[in-house]
């Protein structure tokens, strides 16, 4: 099969998956905004732009407009954002030299106590003079730089490795702390609400830049809520912040933009909690191109999971060069207490940071239309300085607006395993407790209740991943396990812009509460950093390897889709830093994993730039990507015989000897050859073979490696889908 074949397939397998959101964004000449991207970048980029004006001029002739060009991508790929017709777009995937053409989608935002939930409290020792050089690079809704958690007290200059720059539009400010800030808002006009450049008046991005890399604050609290010291993983790391989500989302165009700037301004390891709603195959998907070429350049990107959960095949953070990360629980639990006029207490969830006061009770069914016929509103009078009872729940925008002049809400899900605010004293009832209050309502004349301010209490279970957390299988490659792992993403406590809304309504606070893949994904962030700081020479894979294989195991009981739940597992970061082994791998490895998955030798070429081929012998099998988790999907009750190749490499300075542990369910034969290797010290690398027989009756059964020497266990998952 041709390349220019290739392409014209990537480009018209997107194309025809768009073709409803291509007919509602284009513009009335019938354009949309498509990425054009080309791989590696040139060797003069400061010729791209003219490179990239040739090509179109060969497509769209004298009609060309110079400013159809919308951006270039040229400091560390190569490719540029453009407005074409369908068919101009089909003409430039198959032109020399390009890998894909794509539109231009929206990706969406995965929206304290938590590290000393991670066993990492603030007494952890610190490389500081290696983690104050060390830059966190934020791709997000940018960045409050007045907020506490990024005072710069203390800090030297930035490191001279430091190559970006501060965008200083609307009072925006950078210090030593936050150290550079961009902004990209790529062929659309900004919205009303929105505010041009780096200042994140949306809230999203300073929580989880603080998450990762925030100073430490004492005293911070919601409203009293949460109250306590706030830090990130590596509070002494810089922070470059860049601004790629606004009011219409995170468009693919800015994500690029923002990856092109971060690997050359020089941030060490990129935090991006932000992903499409539909998995895309790598190089039509944004995130997977910047991120790849990030790992060339030795950066790891942490990415959020998604929100889309708790449905198999609901992630899209699928690139096995990405560290994807799944939201789970942590020992604190937020309730929120309601008690009816007859003495009866129910115990709900929600963040409630309104004082305790009783008002009357109005049942939503006596309210017509309370919020579900946008044509009529509910009726102020049976609303105004009530409590409504709701035998659903809503979220803020669906439902609230409608609601107004009522004095609170009480809801029912069979889901409450987080709490989210809201703009009224609210609380999420169990349904059986929403019931007993309908109940009392049709009991007596005036009836009313108190719902009462949140408080915490433990939440022996976790660490349990959260029912939103997106869930695998691996839409692009089903054998490389999605998500890599767990952290805390559930009711975190982190900084806030004092602009931005909480709950809905605007609050006046520098402290906020929020749930969410987003909240994880920056956990992991810090706590790759953090194993950064002691291990600077490690690879992207190595760092993603030590937390894989040192996390936490986790119980299928709780999150019956087991690996495709919480990956390898819930963070350690202590263990992280030493783990003793690690499955490396580099871009090679990823070329022929690449070739595996049908890539060319051309296609490789223009992506790496290099002399990378596609030949029988550099064409991996997806079972031999040297992956810190073994994932194999077959038939349902059929038998299957598959063999894994792998190499671990030593981290340990000491020769040391490791020996194979299996544990497999009934049904199942796992052997390893060998099954003793032993390492010379530092650097050592040995080979082994997995090999799986057997059959499978359910969708997802779990077995698992384990490499020992008696003072590290080097943990890998081993997972058998019939999800196919």
């Amino acid at each position: 099969m041709s390349s220019s074949l290739i392409f014209k397939l990537f480009f018209f397998s997107l194309f025809f998956s768009n073709r409803l959101a291509s007919r509602l964004d284009s513009d009335d000449d019938g354009k949309n905004i498509y990425i054009v991207y080309m791989g590696r970048k040139l060797e003069d980029p400061d010729s791209a732009h003219l490179h990239h004006r040739a090509m179109l001029e060969q497509v769209v002739g004298s009609t060309f407009a110079p400013e159809s060009v919308l951006h270039t991508y040229k400091r560390s790929f190569n490719g540029f954002a453009v407005k074409l017709t369908e068919e101009e777009a089909e003409k430039i995937a198959s032109m020399e030299g390009v890998v894909s053409v794509f539109l231009n989608e929206m990706n969406e935002l995965h929206t304290t106590r938590s590290w000393d939930f991670l066993g990492f409290p603030l007494t952890v020792p610190r490389r500081s003079q290696v983690e104050s050089n060390i830059v966190v690079g934020v791709l997000d809704t940018g960045i409050w730089p007045e907020s506490p958690s990024f005072d710069d007290e203390g800090f030297s200059p930035p490191p001279p490795k430091w190559k970006g720059t501060c965008e200083t539009s609307n009072n925006f400010r950078c210090n030593r702390k936050i150290i550079g800030a961009r902004s990209y808002h790529i062929g659309r006009p900004i919205s009303p609400g929105d505010v041009n450049g780096p200042r994140d008046t949306n809230g999203h991005g300073t929580h989880t830049a603080s998450t990762a890399a925030g100073g430490l604050v004492s005293q911070a609290n919601l409203y009293g809520l949460g109250l306590g010291t706030a830090r990130g993983g590596v509070p002494l790391a810089r922070i470059a912040a860049y601004k790629v989500c606004w009011n219409d989302g995170c468009s693919d165009a800015d994500i690029l933009a923002a990856y092109d700037d971060a690997i050359a301004d020089g941030v060490d390891i990129i935090s991006l909690s932000v992903g499409g709603a539909n998995p895309r195959h790598y190089f039509v998907d944004a995130i997977a191109i910047g991120s790849f070429h990030a790992v060339e350049r030795g950066i790891l990107t942490s990415n959020s999971a998604g929100n889309g959960g708790p449905n198999f095949f609901t992630t899209a953070s699928l690139s096995p060069w990405l560290l994807s990360v799944a939201a789970s629980t942590m020992d604190r639990k937020f309730v929120t207490q309601v008690q009816i006029g007859n003495g009866q207490s129910f115990q709900g969830v929600s963040i409630n940071t309104f004082d305790n006061q009783y008002y009357p009770l109005v049942s939503g069914r006596d309210i017509p239309n309370p919020g579900f016929d946008k044509s009529t509103s509910s009726n102020p009078k049976l609303l105004k300085g009530k409590i409504v009872v709701c035998e659903a729940s809503f979220g803020p925008h669906e439902f609230f607006k409608s609601l107004d002049g009522a004095a609170g809400v009480l809801m029912t899900s069979n889901t409450r395993d987080y709490a989210d605010s809201y703009p009224l004293p609210s609380s999420v009832l169990d349904p059986n407790d929403l019931l007993a209050t309908l109940r009392y309502i049709y009991s007596i004349r005036s009836p009313g209740a108190t719902i009462f301010k949140s408080t915490t209490i433990l939440n022996a279970s976790a660490p349990v991943v959260v029912s939103f957390s997106s869930r695998g299988p691996n839409r692009a490659t089903k054998d490389v396990i999605k998500p890599d792992i767990s952290g805390p993403g559930v009711e975190i406590l982190a900084a806030w812009p004092s602009v931005a809304p909480v709950g809905g309504i605007r609050r006046n606070t520098l402290f906020n509460i929020i749930s969410g893949t987003s909240m994880s994904c920056p956990h992991i962030t810090g706590i790759a950093t953090y194993v950064k700081t002691y291990n600077p020479t490690w690879s992207p894979a190595a760092i993603k390897s030590a937390l894989m294989t040192t996390a936490s195991p986790m119980n299928a009981r709780f999150n019956p889709q087991a690996e495709f739940a919480y990956g390898s597992g819930h963070v350690n970061p202590l263990k992280a830093v030493r783990p003793g082994l690690v499955y490396d791998a580099n871009e090679s490895d990823y070329v022929k994993f690449l070739c595996g998955q049908g890539y060319n030798t051309e296609a490789v070429r223009r992506i790496t730039g290099d002399y990378s081929a596609c030949t029988p012998g550099n064409t991996g099998r997806v079972w031999d990507l040297n992956y810190p988790s073994f994932g194999l999907s077959v038939s349902p009750s059929k038998t299957f015989n598959q063999y894994f190749n792998r190499t671990l490499t030593s981290v340990a300075p000491q020769a040391s000897t490791y020996r194979a542990m299996i544990s497999a369910p009934q049904g199942l034969t796992i052997s390893v050859n060998p099954n003793v290797l032993s390492f010379n010290g530092l650097g050592d690398r040995k080979s082994f073979t997995l090999t799986v027989r057997g059959s499978i009756k359910g969708f997802v059964v779990s077995a698992s490696l384990v490499w020992s020497d008696g003072v590290h266990s080097v943990r890998s998952p081993i997972t058998i889908t019939s999800l196919v």
